[in-house]
């Protein structure tokens, strides 16, 4: 008989087998971060060439009474990067609860490092770096079945999720389904940040804000000079955007992420310190993004974002692949602070 950590890792959270509750973060947390790991091991069984009665994945989705709708394969490896759940049982009376279970959950996965699929995986990663995502065919098809699902069932019947290179899809998928005013609950795990680490890679706290400031009276400055802070509210996408309020899951001993801690984290500082008309420009920018539009090439940092609920795990870590993996967002016994950073 397996042990029960072995059944742990095949099946996810089982502490949530008979007691799930829609109302309490956690085990929504839980629910979204095991879909998207199910996501993982449908391609792990694709490589393998399970049938379905040998294939590991099911159990991830069939706890939570979901099945799986349909699953999003990439055009040049054919590898599964995400997938389209269906709940089970969509009574109509089930959706008077607050909050409202989603009718579906469409899940992307991150970069698989040891597989065949690690070429195509790596070459989107690098395409993220330079903001050029939106451009790939794989991005395509995603929110081909993100903007299909939402224009048959509704905005509030269907969630996002993703975890690394998946988070950055969902992202991008998020803020442009929230750009034609339609707002998803997205739960972004370990989303890569593409700026300088500086908060893994300057630990005093003092030179840390002083180089924050500094770059924020940089980059609104040239904002202010090249005129690209007067757009209409109503046309400024940043401002559209800080209606929609997704779920980030960040982890400060992950390079990949931590940045977002420390970018939430500089706003609220600079309110305090009474400069936050400053941020409130800085903040929409990154010096690249101001670069490129001089250039005549307007570009749109993905990781720059108006409202998140952000969750950090202060929970110790043992090293980069525990940091940065799905497996902590739903295990119990580790150490959660989340705060809500609203756009002002």
């Amino acid at each position: 008989m397996a042990s029960q950590r072995e059944i742990f890792h095949v099946s996810g959270p089982l502490h949530l087998l008979n007691s799930f509750d829609w109302r309490n973060t956690f085990h929504r947390r839980s629910l979204a971060a095991s879909l998207v790991q199910g996501v993982y091991i449908l391609e792990r069984d694709r490589q393998r060439g399970s049938i379905q009665q040998d294939a590991n994945a099911p159990p991830w989705w069939e706890q939570f009474q979901f099945q799986l709708n349909h699953v999003l394969v990439d055009d040049s490896d054919l590898s599964y990067f995400g997938a389209v759940y269906e709940l089970k049982y969509a009574h109509p009376f089930f959706y008077q609860s607050t909050p409202c279970p989603p009718r579906y959950v469409i899940a992307f996965r991150g970069t698989i490092t040891r597989s065949v699929t690690r070429s195509d995986d790596m070459k989107l990663n690098m395409k993220c770096i330079f903001d050029k995502l939106e451009e790939s065919s794989r991005f395509r098809k995603a929110f081909e079945a993100v903007w299909n699902t939402v224009m048959a069932v509704g905005p509030t019947n269907v969630w996002l999720a993703g975890h690394s290179l998946g988070a950055s899809m969902a992202l991008l998928a998020g803020r442009n389904m929230a750009k034609s005013r339609y707002q998803l609950e997205t739960y972004l795990f370990n989303p890569p940040f593409i700026s300088v680490p500086i908060e893994k890679m300057i630990k005093n706290q003092t030179l840390k804000h002083g180089v924050r400031i500094t770059g924020s009276l940089l980059t609104a400055g040239i904002a202010t000079a090249m005129n690209r802070h007067r757009k209409d509210p109503e046309e400024d996408p940043f401002v559209v955007l800080s209606e929609w309020t997704p779920y980030i899951f960040a982890n400060p001993l992950d390079p990949i992420c931590a940045e977002y801690i420390g970018y939430f984290e500089h706003r609220e500082m600079m309110d305090r310190i009474r400069v936050g008309k400053i941020e409130r420009i800085a903040t929409r920018y990154s010096i690249g993004s101001l670069v490129s539009g001089a250039m005549g090439r307007d570009s749109e940092p993905l990781h720059l974002l108006p409202t998140a609920y952000m969750t950090v795990n202060i929970s110790p870590s043992e090293n980069f692949k525990q940091a940065h993996g799905i497996h902590q967002w739903w295990q119990q016994h580790f150490q959660w602070q989340s705060k809500l950073y609203k756009f002002k």
